[in-house]
């Protein structure tokens, strides 16, 4: 039983580094990535779809993402969702496809997106602190000896440090793709 809790808080921290990698993709850098698109829906007749489900995305050129529909009817409303996202694109129809000219950022927005960097690093860290409140919650209803439950203790702290520090490498990595002109 006491791998377990280790076991099972070692998966749930994996599942909060691999949301944080999700999440970091959303974030643009001024290179053209179709994930940062991930998060457009649109209304297609009357319900909210995911734009991954509508078009295939292709980066012909690396400032330029040219996304082409499965269905041209859809592409006024595509359009719209795009605009509307408020990813600071501007969609061209030309009437089967769009093109996005991923604008280069200035200095200014590589400072506020280095700030939504962090703030959702700092999300991912609360994320571990909470799992390793609830191991220790755990250690402490076990009915076992005052030694082995501070090992414990010791080897989920050992764990959340070697989580946060993967974190913090992480936002490292992605503030100097963010300042990278």
């Amino acid at each position: 039983m006491d791998f377990d809790i280790i076991n099972e808080s070692k998966e749930k921290m994996e599942k909060t580094i691999e949301n944080l990698e999700k999440r970091f993709t959303t974030v643009r850098t001024g290179r053209a990535n179709p994930s940062s698109l991930d998060g457009v829906k649109v209304d297609y007749y009357g319900s909210l779809t995911p734009l991954k489900q509508l078009v295939t995305i292709s980066v012909p050129e690396g400032n330029q993402l040219l996304i082409k529909p499965f269905d041209k009817g859809s592409l006024a409303s595509i359009e719209k969702a795009i605009s509307s996202a408020d990813l600071g694109y501007n969609p061209t129809n030309d009437g089967e496809t769009i093109r996005i000219i991923v604008p280069t950022l200035t200095e200014e927005r590589r400072k506020e997106l280095i700030k939504q960097v962090k703030s959702i690093s700092e999300d991912a860290k609360v994320s571990i602190r909470n799992i390793r409140h609830d191991a220790i919650e755990k250690i402490e209803k076990e009915e076992i000896s005052e030694d082995i439950s501070k090992g414990l203790e010791k080897d989920i702290q050992d764990l959340v440090n070697s989580y946060n520090k993967k974190i913090e490498e992480m936002f490292k990595e992605k503030e100097k793709e963010l300042m990278t002109v």
